[in-house]
C-alpha cells in the first residue's frame, strides 16, 4: 500500500514511517522544510512538500495514495483549542480526497475523549459529541467524513513516550527541573495511560490495514499509572525532592498543565488489543522515565 503519512518526520509519525516501511509499505511523507526532505529521503519515504494549514498539499497528497495516516497536531498547548480547530480543517481536506472510495484515512485523538465519567477509564466505544475536551474536534471532523462515506478510523492516544520523548510528562519534567521540585495535585492518585512509541507506531499500521470504518483505537499499554509515581520518577531522575501541591495551588504552580496534571487520564485498551491482535512490548513509562539520558537527567 502506498500511504500519505502527515507528521512523519514529527515523534511519533517518524516511528509510523518506519513501522510501515519495515512491513512493506511505500509512504509519501508530508514535510515544509529542507532538512525534513532529507531526513524522509535518508529513511527511504516519497517527499511531499506541504503543510497541515495548507489544505491544497493535504488533498494533493492523499489523492495520491492508497491510504492515509494523519499524525501531524500543532502541540503548542498555549494555543490548545486553536489547533485543535485548524486540525479539523486538515482532517476534512484529507477526507475530501477520498470521497467516493474506499481508501483509509487513520486520524489521532486522545484517549481523553473515551472518557465516560470522572474517575473512570477512557474505553473506545465511549464517543460524546460535546466532551469539553477542544480535541473532539478532531473527532467530530472525522464522523462528518464518515457520514459522506469515507472510511475512517480513529487513534487516540495516550503519553506516548521512550527515552527521548514522553508525551505531556514531557512538559512535567521540564516543569520540575525550572521550579526545582516534582510535584503532584492532591494525593497524587489521579492516574494517567501510556504506551511505548514503538507500541503506538504498531498499532497505527495494524489500524491502517484492517481497514474498518468507524473504528476507534486506544494506543494504551499501561492503563493506570498514579500520577504520583510519575513525579516521584521524575523527581528521582532529576535528583529533586518531590512534594504534594493542593489543589487550588495546581493553577499556579503547573501554568497551563494544571488542566491535566491533576485529570485523571487513565484509559483501557481491552477491545483494541483484542481486535487488533496488538500486544505491547515496549519498556513502561517509569522505566524510560528512569532511563532518560543524562542530559535530561
Amino acid at each position: 500500500m502506498r500511504v500519505f503519512l502527515t507528521g512523519a518526520t514529527g515523534f511519533i509519525g517518524s516511528a509510523v514511517l518506519s513501522e510501515l516501511l519495515s512491513a512493506g509499505h511505500e509512504v509519501l511523507g508530508l514535510t515544509r522544510s529542507e532538512p525534513g526532505a532529507q531526513a524522509l529521503k535518508a529513511a527511504g519515504a516519497e517527499i511531499h512538500r506541504g503543510d497541515i494549514a495548507d489544505p491544497d498539499s493535504l488533498r494533493a497528497g492523499a489523492a495520491l495514495c492508497d491510504g492515509v495516516i494523519h499524525t501531524a497536531f500543532d502541540h503548542d498547548f498555549t494555543r490548545f483549542v486553536e489547533n485543535c480547530e485548524k486540525d479539523r480543517h486538515a482532517i476534512a481536506a484529507l477526507g475530501s480526497a477520498l470521497e467516493g472510495t474506499d481508501r483509509p484515512l487513520v486520524l489521532t485523538s486522545t484517549t481523553a475523549i473515551g472518557t465516560p465519567a470522572p474517575g473512570r477509564p477512557a474505553v473506545e466505544d465511549h464517543f460524546d459529541p460535546e466532551h469539553p475536551n477542544p480535541r473532539i474536534a478532531s473527532e467530530l471532523a472525522g464522523r462528518m467524513l464518515s457520514a459522506r462515506g469515507v472510511h475512517v478510523s480513529v487513534m487516540r492516544l495516550s503519553q506516548i513516550h521512550d527515552t527521548r520523548r514522553q508525551g505531556l510528562v514531557s512538559n512535567v519534567i521540564d516543569l520540575a527541573r525550572d521550579k526545582g521540585i516534582s510535584a503532584y495535585v492532591g494525593d497524587g492518585a489521579t492516574c494517567w495511560s501510556a504506551a511505548h512509541v514503538s507500541d503506538a507506531a504498531r498499532l497505527f499500521r495494524l489500524a491502517l490495514e484492517r481497514q474498518e470504518p468507524g473504528a476507534r483505537y486506544h494506543a494504551t499499554a499501561e492503563g493506570a499509572i498514579p500520577f504520583r509515581d510519575i513525579a516521584e520518577a521524575v523527581g528521582r531522575r532529576l535528583g529533586l525532592p518531590v512534594a504534594p501541591i493542593p489543589a487550588e495551588e495546581a493553577a499556579e504552580h503547573f501554568g497551563w498543565l494544571a488542566a491535566f496534571a491533576g485529570r485523571d487520564m487513565s484509559a483501557s485498551s481491552a477491545w483494541t488489543q483484542e481486535r487488533l491482535d496488538w500486544h505491547p512490548a515496549g519498556p513502561g513509562l517509569i522505566t524510560d522515565i528512569d532511563n532518560l539520558p543524562q542530559g535530561k537527567g
